[in-house]
């Protein structure tokens, strides 16, 4: 296992310009158990609690569905399955990928077609837009994740749920040079109170997966860049976090969106962090 992983803001499919290699990230599959392997989903309407299992059909706890709303169905791997189906489409992208891109790739198609079955969407290709992005069906929100032992998908109806971004990160700190090209001064002095009052977790990565989510988000309703100091970002301890747009945001509901709010997840040596952006009420 190469001792760095390249990490960029399409981890989950999304254009990707800027481009980090962090140093020091481990495989993650040495606290996952193995009966954990199999494709978790969490069933549209049914608890929020619980992941089921496609192969199977017996309840697991899930782990991104506790910071979505019970909106959106999430499928989640802590292994990759062997023989994914791809369509020939989704082979054709893959002529040159490496070993490693070819299961991240499969396995989040895997988990998406799953994500879509419970929505009762039939199987099809999710191939990449002209940006990069993954193309959903009609009338579907979406987001792809994955990270050394996690892959994850979430999916939701539009138009009640505008956009979804998800990230999964290993609990591994970032080097100081790469901390200072993605955050704010004003984030990294939150960064150091939070970690003095809470020193167990990595906030610093924490705060780069608040970024890619942000990102994720925000790219299929502005369809250009953000920046990694386009959005000043307060995490909060309790599993929660704001996003302030820098920048001018895109119109959702007939007013410029402004920011996102979002929840965080540390468990198991993983770093979650979810956005689901909700339609506006009427008036």
């Amino acid at each position: 296992m190469s001792d760095s992983v390249v990490i960029c803001p399409n981890n989950g499919g999304h254009p990707c310009g800027r481009r980090l290699a962090l140093p020091g990230t481990r495989s993650l599959t040495g606290s996952i158990t193995a009966a954990q392997t199999s494709v978790q989903i969490a069933e549209a309407n049914t608890a929020r609690e619980f992941a089921v299992s496609p192969e199977t059909g017996s309840k697991i706890s899930g782990v991104i569905g506790e910071i979505l709303p019970a909106a959106v169905v999430f499928a989640e791997a802590f292994a990759d399955p062997p023989g994914v189906f791809l369509f020939p489409a989704e082979e054709a992208l893959l002529a040159r990928a490496t070993d490693k891109r070819r299961r991240e790739f499969g396995t989040g198609r895997h988990c998406a077609r799953a994500a879509l079955r419970a929505l009762g969407l039939p199987a099809a290709p999710i191939l990449p837009d002209d940006q990069g992005a993954p193309r959903w069906p009609p009338g579907i929100v979406g987001s792809i994740t994955h990270c050394d032992g996690y892959r994850a998908v979430a999916v939701a109806r539009a138009p009640a749920t505008v956009a979804i971004g998800i990230d999964a990160e290993p609990c591994q700190s970032l080097a100081a040079e790469v901390l200072d090209l993605v955050s704010l001064p004003s984030e990294r002095a939150r960064l150091r109170e939070l970690a003095a009052a809470g020193p167990d977790v990595c906030w610093d990565r924490l705060l780069f997966s608040t970024k890619e989510a942000v990102y994720k988000a925000w790219f299929p309703l502005a369809r250009r860049w953000l920046g990694f100091t386009d959005a000043d970002i307060t995490i909060h301890p309790g599993g929660t976090f704001a996003a302030r747009l820098l920048v001018p945001g895109p119109a959702v509901g007939g007013a410029p969106l402004a920011g996102f709010d979002g929840r965080w997840l540390a468990r198991d040596g993983l770093l979650l962090t979810a956005i689901a952006l909700a339609a506006p009420s009427p008036g």
